[in-house]
C-alpha cells in the first residue's frame, strides 16, 4: 500500500458542525481507521489544517486531538501549494468570499451549505469553479441518513407505487438563552448575519426531495418569527430578526405534493427530530434519522371515523419496521469519502456547487413566497 498525504484546510472547525461532524466524526475518524483506501493500492491520509479567526480556540482543538497545523491566516494557507482541498463550515455570511479565494488559488472545494447568501452569488461560485477546472462538492448529508437510505430502498424497489404526497416535520425547541443556554448560535436568529430557518433548512429539503421524489417545481411558504427576543452567548438580549419557523408546500415533478414544517419553536412529540411520511398508491412509510416503518396496501387496516367511542386500535403497531440490512456509517463521513474519491480517483460525484445553488434558489424563492403571499414557480437552473 502507498500512503498519500492529503492536506485539507478546514475553515470553521470551532463551530458545532465543523468540529463535531466534519473534523471529529469524519476526518479524524478516517485517520483512526488508517486512512481511506482508494482500491488501487493507495491509501489517502487526511492531514487537517485548522483555520479560523480565534487561533487560541484552534490550538486548544489541535492539542486535544494531537494535530499539528493551525493558522488564522487563510490567505497564507491558500497560497501553500501543498494544500489540496479547502473546506468551509463558517457562518454563511463569511463563506462566499472565502470560497472565491480558494477557487482562485486552484484548491478543490468542499463546503457546507448554503454556499452563498443569494442565488446570484451561488451561481457565480459554480461558474468560477467550472472555469478553474477544480473539483467541488457541497455537503448534502441528510440523504446519507440510515432512515432515508431505507426509504430510498423502498422507493427503488417500487414499494410505493405512485407517490402521492410527502409530509415532513423537522425541529425542536431551541432555548431562548435567558434561563437555559441556547443549543444554536445567536447569529442563526439575525437576518443581518444571514440567519433564519429558511436559508438553513430549505437547501436540505431541495436535495432530499430531488434525490428521492423529483425536483421542486413550485414553492408556497410562510416564514415567521415566533420568538422575537433571544439572549446571545454573553447573556445579552437581542432582537430575533430572522425567521425561526417555516411552513412550506412544494409541488414536485411527477405530481407528488410535499408539505414540510421546519421550526426551532416546537416541542418534539415524534420518534425523531425529523420525520417524513410518504404515501403512495401501493404503500406508505415513515422515515426518520435512523428508523423507517412501512405499511403495504395489502396490510392496510380499515379505520372508521367514530368520535363517540375511544380508539381501539394502536395505529403505530400496524406498521412494519424496515430492517437495517447492513451497516450505516456516519453520513458526513460517508460523503467526505465520496468527495475524496472524486478528487483522487475521479469517482463520479454530482453534489457540486450547482447542486448547492439549487438549494440557495429554493430558500430565496421560499422567502419571496412568504413575503408576497403566493405560490412561486421554481425554474431549473444551469451554468
Amino acid at each position: 500500500m502507498t500512503r498519500k498525504t492529503v492536506r485539507i484546510a478546514m475553515n470553521g472547525v470551532t463551530g458545532r458542525m465543523g468540529y463535531r461532524q466534519h473534523l471529529v466524526r469524519s476526518i479524524l475518524a478516517l485517520r483512526e481507521a488508517g486512512g481511506l483506501d482508494l482500491g488501487d493500492g493507495t491509501v489517502l491520509w487526511p492531514e487537517p489544517i485548522l483555520l479560523g479567526r480565534r487561533e487560541h480556540a484552534l490550538r486548544e482543538i489541535a492539542e486535544r486531538h494531537g494535530l499539528e497545523h493551525v493558522s488564522a491566516d487563510v490567505d497564507a494557507v491558500l497560497a501553500d501549494p501543498s494544500v489540496d482541498i479547502y473546506f468551509d463550515s463558517q457562518a454563511t455570511s463569511a463563506r462566499e468570499e472565502s470560497i472565491k479565494k480558494a477557487i482562485a488559488a486552484g484548491k478543490h472545494v468542499y463546503t457546507e451549505k448554503p454556499t452563498a447568501t443569494g442565488l446570484a452569488g451561488a451561481l457565480e461560485l459554480a461558474r468560477l469553479a467550472q472555469e478553474k477546472g477544480i473539483k467541488h462538492g457541497v455537503v448534502q448529508d441528510k440523504i446519507f441518513l440510515p432512515g432515508l437510505l431505507k426509504l430510498k430502498r423502498l422507493i427503488d424497489g417500487g414499494f410505493f407505487g405512485r407517490v402521492l404526497s410527502v409530509r415532513g416535520e423537522f425541529g425542536y425547541w431551541v432555548f431562548e438563552g435567558d434561563w437555559q443556554p441556547a443549543q444554536r448560535p445567536s447569529w442563526n436568529y439575525r437576518a443581518e448575519d444571514s440567519g433564519g430557518i429558511v436559508v438553513d433548512m430549505f437547501p436540505h429539503w431541495e436535495y432530499v426531495l430531488r434525490e428521492l421524489f423529483g425536483r421542486v417545481k413550485s414553492v408556497q411558504a410562510l416564514a415567521t418569527t415566533h420568538i422575537p427576543q433571544r439572549w446571545d452567548e454573553s447573556g445579552k438580549p437581542y432582537d430575533a430578526t430572522a425567521d425561526d419557523a417555516a411552513y412550506g408546500i412544494f409541488e414536485l415533478e411527477g405530481g407528488a405534493i410535499a408539505q414540510i414544517n421546519s421550526s426551532w419553536a416546537v416541542r418534539v412529540n415524534r420518534d425523531e427530530l425529523v420525520e417524513f411520511q410518504v404515501d403512495g398508491t401501493e404503500g406508505s412509510a415513515v422515515a426518520g434519522l435512523r428508523k423507517c416503518r412501512a405499511q403495504h396496501r395489502s396490510s392496510t387496516p380499515k379505520p372508521v371515523w367514530n368520535p363517540d367511542v375511544p380508539a381501539t386500535e394502536v395505529f403505530r403497531d400496524q406498521w412494519q419496521e424496515v430492517p437495517d440490512n447492513g451497516d450505516f456509517d456516519n453520513g458526513f463521513k460517508a460523503q467526505w469519502e465520496l468527495f475524496l474519491k472524486h478528487v483522487y480517483a475521479d469517482a463520479p460525484y454530482h453534489w457540486d456547487l450547482l447542486a448547492g445553488a439549487r438549494g440557495v434558489q429554493l430558500a430565496e424563492l421560499g422567502l419571496k413566497s412568504s413575503a408576497e403571499g403566493r405560490r412561486i414557480e421554481v425554474p431549473e437552473i444551469a451554468l
